[in-house]
């Protein structure tokens, strides 16, 4: 497992699971392998050794290193590693407007969203996606961080202006209003919707996400919201995967694909092993890898 915090309790809990099996795990921090990339031996090594003879590799990178945790991704692929999730899969779901425009092509119910370069376009972005108020988020961030809502057309252009002056990159969306505050997270692994919960925002706060102080509860959804999170998964090249939507007057609309979910949520909310789900998984699609197999 690529990950830097062997105490989180998703990490922990694919760690008893896989070892509940018969597997033999590590976890790995991501920043301190390092590559050696080449034609005939590619090798990621790790405090001085090289690592071989794993099977497959569940990653669990951070946000905050993508850029070098996906190398590291890529490296192990190269070595004829299955991952649970590709590298490419996860870059295209951790930039939020390439993603979107992905799952746009293929007509899953998305919210407006509007996008520009300039701040002198803030207004009318805002005005596009039906005026104040609106989401304003970062193309790359998570757990609701970097998420703010712009209630009135100062408000939002200040914020917006005030991104791009900073030269970071932001999406603006329209706020649905009949959601209420709450969203739903779909647990996907494979092509079905292993398990679902509503999340509901606590006092004064519109972000819904757990960690910034949202309640689950289990949550049957519905046939159409099934099919939404399953046909995002597939057109990201996801293996693994939560799907946040929001339940609107004209059905669901997805709002983000997060391709390292947290465990803890999910299982608590649901009482589903998920981390028995994800490992039965990669025990299906994972090839061992031939004894000598350079690396």
């Amino acid at each position: 497992m690529l990950a830097r915090n062997p105490d989180l309790y998703s990490h922990k809990r694919l760690v008893e699971a896989a070892e509940a099996r018969g597997h033999t795990i590590d976890i790995i921090n991501t920043t301190q392998c390092y590559a050696n990339i080449t034609a005939d031996r590619p090798q990621v090594l790790y405090r001085g050794a090289v690592l071989s003879g794993y099977d497959a590799v569940i990653p669990r990178i951070g946000a905050s290193i993508t850029f070098y945790g996906l190398a590291v991704l890529r490296q192990f692929e190269t070595m004829g590693v299955w991952p649970l999730n590709e590298s490419e899969a996860i870059g295209r779901a951790r930039d939020k407007l390439w993603a979107l425009q992905i799952m746009s092509r293929l007509g899953i119910g998305l919210p407006v969203t509007g996008f520009a370069n300039s701040a002198r376009r803030a207004e009318d972005l805002i005005r596009m996606v039906g005026g104040p108020p609106v989401v304003i988020k970062l193309v790359e961030g998570t757990q609701g961080l970097g998420v703010v809502l712009g209630e009135t057309m100062p408000s939002a252009k200040s914020t917006f202006e005030a991104f791009r002056e900073a030269n970071i990159n932001i999406l603006v969306q329209e706020y649905v209003k009949e959601a209420g505050g709450a969203d739903i997270r779909a647990f996907v692994i494979g092509d079905r919707v292993v398990g679902a919960m509503k999340r509901q925002s606590g006092p004064g706060e519109f972000r819904s996400n757990l960690h910034r102080g949202g309640t689950a509860e289990e949550l049957e959804i519905t046939p159409e919201e099934d099919s939404a999170a399953v046909r995002a998964c597939r057109a990201l090249g996801l293996n693994v995967a939560g799907v946040d939507m929001l339940r609107s007057s004209r059905g669901p609309v997805l709002i983000e694909v997060n391709s390292t979910p947290g465990l803890k949520g999910i299982e608590e909310a649901t009482g589903i092993g998920i981390a028995e789900r994800i490992i039965g998984f990669l025990e299906t699609h994972a090839k061992p890898v031939p004894m000598g197999t350079p690396g």
